[in-house]
């Protein structure tokens, strides 16, 4: 099976859709002798930054010396991006290969009557697989949707970490945040202490109690471990972090947004847990090492500054409310030019009523995905606050248009569904290799 041929394989298993449970996954990894049990995991959930705190989590850790598998999702331009060992994602050839060898363990499973592992599990599976048999240390486990009932929530963690919860996926979690809690508190295991940046009192009670119930602790970023920041540019920012253990002074995280600090000093709390469980051995010197080596495109990414754009992977509300922030701080006398599509399955209007104040224009795009839905409805939402709304179905076209219309002094943002944003990506980049910009 080729590179190709095993992308393309594993693409068709999306119509099985999302069908959260852990039957099948224990099933699949059970018939490839349970990789997961061999593995040291940091398990890492929330509805926003989970990430970007995993990215942050491994590179300390590497750091730090040691061999750190990291598995993401989803991709942004090429499905390899989501495995990846000390930043080197899993080779094309190593990918199909082991696509192969699920293959006809697949086609068993459906054989005998059960259902079929979904796209994820199979990810989730090979990934397992991948990172036991090239002897990692640590693997930094980024939670695929929810927690309790996620495929990746056959592990038992060392710590699990969960960055925060708001409203999204609410047709698989739940129509309330502590409904959507309870589901996210699922990956809290007994025993294992847990850290969360959470700040909103109805979701700090729900995993208080689950942690109560597990008989361990929990730990708050904005409580037990603080933060300043010091210095912010569109290069960067400076912070300072006090941990539970150190005082972090003039850290450097190379990623923008104020949530990208909240995200980095949950990183190091859980570094820090992570130590005084015994687990690692790390310095100051491998924190600071680690921040700044953080690479995580399509999070308030700078593509050019002639003219400034940025690529964010604002999916959700409590992205869209992040992403509003950061341009707020950034960009406070400029007006925006967003480029947006988003899936059917988001609050398309409260985004458009959180985002209108800051825009000049605004193009609506097709996501390439069966979840876009009525896509153009986004446009119809823009409609109600600025005349200057545009609804272009190929993302290509979309693009044209933005860099088209946008002035000098105008910033333009690229923004929504991790399906359109990847694109739009790798068609700058090409643009900008041809033209020099």
């Amino acid at each position: 099976m080729t590179y190709t041929e095993a992308v393309r394989y594993v693409n068709k298993l999306t119509k099985f859709g999302i069908n959260l449970g852990l039957k099948r996954i224990r099933l699949l990894l059970s018939l490839v002798g349970n990789p997961h049990y061999y593995l040291q995991f940091i398990h890492i959930g929330g509805t926003n930054g989970k990430g970007s705190t995993a990215v942050m989590v491994a590179s300390i850790l590497q750091a730090a010396g040691y061999r750190v598998g990291l598995f993401t999702s989803p991709h942004l331009s090429d499905y390899t991006e989501r495995i990846s060992i000390n930043g080197e994602k899993i080779l094309h050839e190593e990918f199909a290969e082991i696509v192969s060898r699920l293959k006809p363990l697949l086609d068993n499973i459906a054989r005998e009557g059960n259902e079929h592992p979904t796209e994820f599990e199979v990810n989730t599976a090979l990934a397992f697989l991948y990172f036991y048999e090239n002897n990692v240390d640590f693997v930094v486990l980024e939670v695929g949707l929810g927690g309790r009932v996620d495929s990746t929530n056959v592990v038992t963690p060392l710590i699990s970490v969960i960055t925060n919860v708001g409203m999204d996926h609410m047709n698989y979690l739940g129509n309330t945040l502590k409904e959507i809690a309870r589901e996210k508190a699922g990956i809290i295991k007994r025993g294992k202490k847990v850290i969360t940046a959470s700040c909103d009192a109805e979701v700090l009670k729900v995993l208080q109690e689950e942690c109560r119930r597990k008989y361990t602790d929990l730990i708050q970023v904005g409580r037990d471990i603080t933060w300043k920041v010091v210095k912010r540019g569109t290069w960067g920012q400076i912070a300072d972090i006090l941990g539970i253990k150190r005082y972090y002074r003039k850290l450097y995280i190379p990623l923008l947004g104020a949530h990208q600090v909240i995200n980095a000093a949950t990183a190091v709390g859980s570094i820090e847990l992570l130590e005084k469980e015994g687990a690692v051995t790390t310095c100051e010197d491998d924190i600071r090492k680690g921040l700044e080596r953080v690479r995580w495109p399509g999070r308030f990414e700078v593509i050019s500054r002639e003219p400034y754009i940025i690529i964010d992977a604002a999916h959700n509300f409590d992205g869209a409310l992040c992403l509003r922030r950061s341009l707020q701080e950034l960009f406070k006398q400029r007006k925006i030019v967003f480029l947006i599509g988003m899936l059917a399955d988001k609050e398309r209007n409260k985004v458009a009523e959180l985002l209108f104040p800051l825009v000049s224009a605004v193009i609506v795009t097709r996501p390439r995905s069966t979840r876009a839905g009525n896509w153009r409805y986004l446009a119809e939402e823009f409609r109600k606050y600025t005349p200057n709304v545009y609804s272009l179905e190929n993302p290509s076209e979309a693009l044209l248009k933005a860099l088209e219309i946008a002035s000098k002094e105008e910033v333009i943002c690229i923004t929504g569904s991790f399906y359109m944003i990847g694109e739009m990506r790798e068609e700058l980049l090409r643009m900008f290799r041809k033209f020099k910009f």
